[in-house]
């Protein structure tokens, strides 16, 4: 096969990889494959896509033989790139087998050969498939460590495809840490880059991992859409395994909604889909999934079944895989003994889960059903302390559902001790919260425990109310057994009741305070209690929770008493001061809303007395100390753990950041959020300071105002103080014109001042001024004005040694040093050369039209031992002018290079350096310092201790070698001449 053909072939299967239509792939690459003409590299190339193909279509046997052996037997000399992607594959091949730790040591050889090749995308992919098997094995650290670095080598490489999935990655990992919102918005990031290059396959991992967050999220109808979404998708694309996966989704959610029916219908799909992609733990969770429907509808011996198949599913999958598996089987058979009314049993299972360190949700799990056990069994002191352990653990933002099973649990107990009104108060927010989210069987417990409770009481109608909902739910639930405990409930209610108050006249307003004090813990339930207890309180027809918005239309938070449309519709004409017939209507203020004020009303068909008013007044007083309450707490707070939370999203484009010393400057960039204090930008020439300054313009919360740089050099004092501060016409010769200066036209922006350091003496005065008084004084104007707009600067200079020589006031430099950033040259964050090289050359090659153009190895070794005086701008343009020069498809070699980078050569000295430590040395950070500081010696020695003249003979500026010397220590030595 001719290789211009072959190439073309190539172009086309890779365009159907990247947007995952394996079988496409395939067809194309068939007579490659066939084909006996080939030399040995394209060989492997074709041997590499047609295994990527059929891993797509979950095909592990022919992507296997497509492989062939693993490239430790090969006795010919392969490329460093096709060696990376070689073992890549081997590894994803493992790891899709389940064998995870064999997986990782081929992907850890698969980044070595992509590290020695200085290939990002390699770099990147072998990233995100070690991120994936840290994943299996349960250690999320070293899952971000991996996709941070998988993030900044596919962003250099615009390889959208895999950024998608990196970013799916992290929603998972997110989510798996509890933090939901940072998830969803890491996965709205990935369907964004999937869609871009229209990856169907990616899309559709992507809704079925948004649909499992937003499960999380309590949002079911929301989370029903995007799995339905994942399974058309996947039906479309023909992945097998993922179609598995995305039916278990559906099942899981048709179970919280209610649906069970439609659940075991998805359920049993997926258990039909045939493929051998880490099969067996989606088998087990459909198994752990289908035990818990049993478990609802009471047949008990069919779910322990279910949860031994579950088990020996999880089992058959390896002790390589996260336990996370295993404690959900493990809390499940806790729960199975609780119903059975084993009491024993479960609390023994319950206490070993919790002694044997299960993950702080399941331990949760483990400590609730322990406490529903002891209560039962009457161990009512032991349940207390369990209880007391379970509040501790529980902060009902991050995992509501189960403060409502555990409200329940704690009314159980204060049932039992005699407690009648604690335990309504608990057992009603329960049923309250549980209806909010959605929870169906666990809101029909707390129905069920409610009127029953109610029911020993005699007060019928309100048990009838509870008793009549867990009827409803338990019904369309086929819940058996819990059917019938309601119904027994039911009977209570033929015989008289104790005739003593469930909550005493004289507890009431108590019970109401307290009830709304629980609620503030969540938002969207203290606007229900609120309502609940207002409509309480006044005996009235109904009672809203609402905000007023700007255009006279109203918001409903809660209601109670009456439907959705008519709360709008009392709330609007209250709102307008509109009579309730010939009712009354009260509406007291409840503080205010992000979109207005907040009240709550009440609408009485009678006059409201005093005494009720008194009560509705103190109700109101609570409850707006608790909605104050909860938007403290949501307030945004200062980020504590950076290295997890940060965005895999550059902060700019080409603002990379694979260096440790890059990441440490994005961090103080992004903990700059929010405030507008002065920035001063320090480095070499060429070393990104107006990137820098973007980036911290851009994170601000004047983002969508102007950036506007200035460069200080460019101009003498009075152009200088003209184009800054503006003039007005006729204040001097050739002002024919009012002009604002570059001050006001940045009104509510920022200002980047470059080379600060050159800005004349005479202007920096009014430059102070404004600094600190934010006015400013144009030419000709007799009064100062007002200017909002922040400044930051950057110099290259040695500030401090201009103030020592009078050249720059030094009240201006503390005023503009607030908070420094040092940008380091680029030698001296070598590691991100490769990630940058490959930037430059796609931007250069989509701007120059010259497609394909590739740097060789033999390039990317010049560009990371060469010293780079010129820093990050010295690369790019070398890698413009290589791409000039090249022919479209063309490889850049050493020798399209300028002669000072293709001949490799340091500064050099009179006596030689030590020798450059080969690239496989462990620590090439010592090693290149310890050049760095030899050669300095040398140079010092040379010219005597001469400032100036070490750094001519080095190469570097005067403050470039100021930094050396502070970075080595050197600043100390008692020969140096600054002069």
């Amino acid at each position: 096969m001719p290789s211009s053909s072959l190439q073309a072939l190539l172009t086309r299967a890779g365009a159907a990889l990247l947007r995952g239509r394996g079988a496409e792939a395939a067809q194309l690459l068939a007579p490659a494959f066939r084909s006996s003409t080939l030399t040995r590299d394209e060989e492997l190339a074709v041997r590499s896509m047609m295994a990527e193909a059929t891993l797509l279509q979950d095909d592990l046997d022919q992507a296997a033989s497509a492989l062939g052996r693993p490239p430790d037997t090969f006795r010919d000399t392969v490329p460093s790139r096709r060696l990376s992607t070689l073992w890549r594959l081997h590894g994803r091949l493992a790891s899709a087998r389940g064998d995870q730790s064999r997986a990782i040591g081929l992907l850890v050889r698969a980044l070595k050969h992509a590290e020695t090749a200085h290939d990002s995308t390699g770099i990147g992919l072998a990233h995100y498939e070690l991120g994936q098997c840290y994943r299996q094995v349960g250690d999320l650290a070293i899952l971000r460590e991996h996709i941070t670095k998988a993030a900044s080598a596919l962003h250099a490489a615009g390889d959208r495809r895999h950024l998608a999935l990196v970013h799916s990655l992290s929603g998972v990992s997110l989510a798996q840490l509890g933090r939901n919102e940072e998830a969803m918005a890491a996965l709205r990031q990935a369907e964004r880059l999937a869609a871009m290059v229209q990856a169907d396959d990616v899309l559709a991992i992507v809704c079925g991992n948004q649909a499992n967050v937003t499960m999380l999220q309590h949002h079911y109808e929301q989370a029903l859409a995007l799995a339905e979404r994942s399974v058309a998708l996947h039906e479309a694309h023909g992945s097998g395994h993922g179609l598995a996966v995305a039916l278990a989704t559906l099942g899981q959610i048709c179970v919280r909604l209610g649906d069970l029916g439609r659940a075991e219908e998805a359920l049993h799909r997926a258990l039909d889909v045939r493929s051998p992609i880490q099969f067996h733990e989606t088998t087990g969770a459909v198994f752990d999934t289908l035990a818990q429907i049993h478990l609802i509808r009471g047949r008990y011996d069919t779910a322990s079944d279910f949860l031994q198949r579950a088990g020996d599913a999880y089992g058959a999958y390896g002790r390589q895989t996260s336990r996370w598996y295993e404690w959900s089987v493990r809390v499940l058979g806790a729960r199975l003994a609780l119903r059975r009314s084993t009491l024993d049993e479960a609390v023994a299972r319950a206490d070993e889960i919790v002694q044997a360190g299960a993950p702080p949700f399941d331990a949760l799990q483990a400590t609730l059903i322990a406490v529903e056990a002891l209560t039962a069994a009457n161990r009512l002191e032991e349940a207390e302390q369990r209880l007391a352990t379970a509040a501790d653990a529980l902060d009902p933002r991050i995992a509501p559902a189960a403060w409502g099973e555990y409200l329940r649990l704690r009314g159980a107990v204060q049932a039992k001790a005699g407690s009648a009104a604690d335990a309504y108060h608990d057992l009603s927010q329960s049923a309250a919260l549980l209806d909010l989210l959605g929870e169906r069987y666990q809101a029909g417990l707390s129905h069920l425990a409610l009127g029953r409770l109610v029911a020993e009481t005699g007060a019928r109608s309100v048990a009838e109310r509870h008793l009549n909902r867990a009827i409803a739910i338990f019904s369309q639930l086929g819940a058996e057994r819990d059917l019938e405990d309601t119904h027994a409930a039911q009977a209570l209610l033929t015989s008289i009741g104790t005739g003593q108050y469930v909550i005493s006249p004289a507890d009431a307003d108590d019970a109401i305070v307290r009830r709304i004090v629980d609620a503030a813990a969540l938002p969207e339930l203290l606007g229900r209690e609120t309502a609940a207890a207002l409509l309480e309180a006044a005996a009235a027809d109904s009672s809203v929770v609402f905000v007023e918005l700007a255009g006279g239309d109203v918001r409903v938070i809660a209601s109670a008493g009456c439907e959705a449309d008519a709360a709008r519709t009392i709330a609007r004409a209250a709102s307008h001061g509109n009579a309730y017939g010939r009712g009354t209507v009260l509406v007291e203020p409840l503080g205010r809303d992000d979109e207005g004020p907040r009240f709550g009303l009440v609408a009485s068909p009678r006059p409201i007395g005093h005494p009720v008013m008194r009560r509705l007044r103190m109700i109101a007083a609570v409850a707006r100390q608790g909605f104050a309450l909860c938007a403290a707490r949501d307030r945004p707070t200062a980020v504590t753990d950076l290295a997890v939370d940060r965005s895999l999203e550059p902060l700019l484009p080409g603002f990379l950041s694979a260096s440790a010393a890059m990441n440490r400057i994005m961090e103080q960039i992004q903990r700059m959020q929010g405030n507008d204090l002065n920035v001063l930008i320090t480095g070499e020439s060429g070393t990104g300071k107006e990137l820098v300054a973007r980036a911290i313009h851009v994170g601000s919360h004047r983002s969508a105002a102007t950036f506007l740089p200035y460069n200080c050099t460019t101009t003498g004092r009075d152009l200088a103080d003209s184009q800054l501060f503006g003039h007005k016409r006729g204040s001097f010769t050739g002002a024919v014109s009012d002009q604002p200066g570059l001050v006001r036209t940045a009104a509510g922006g920022t200002l980047f001042l470059d080379e600060i350091g050159d800005l004349p003496l005479d202007v920096q005065p009014k430059l102070l001024r404004f600094l600190e008084q934010q006015e400013i004084m144009p030419i000709g104007e007799t009064k100062p004005q007002k200017v909002d707009v922040r400044v930051l600067a950057a110099t290259n200079a040695d500030l401090e040694q201009r103030v020592a020589e009078g050249k720059f006031r030094e009240d201006l430099y503390y005023r503009l040093s607030v908070i420094r950033i040092l940008v380091p040259p680029l030698r001296e964050r070598r590691e991100e050369i490769p990630h940058l090289s490959t930037y430059f050359l796609r931007e250069a090659s989509e701007r120059l039209g010259k497609p394909d153009i590739h740097l060789s190895s033999e390039s990317l070794d010049a560009f990371s031992q060469y010293w780079w005086p010129g820093n990050v701008r010295q690369l790019k343009n070398e890698i413009q002018r290589a791409v000039a020069l090249s022919a479209p498809g063309g490889i850049v070699e050493p020798s399209h290079l300028s002669p000072e980078i293709s001949n490799n050569r340091l500064p050099s000295m009179s006596q030689p350096a030590p020798a450059r430590m080969s690239r496989s040395a462990p620590d090439l950070a010592s090693a290149v310092e310890q050049v760095e500081r030899d050669m300095i010696q040398t140079a010092l020695d040379r010219a005597g201790g001469n400032i100036s003249e070490t750094a001519r003979l080095l190469g570097l500026t005067r403050r470039g070698l100021y930094l050396k010397l502070r970075r080595l220590g050197l600043d100390s030595r008692p020969e140096l001449d600054t002069h």
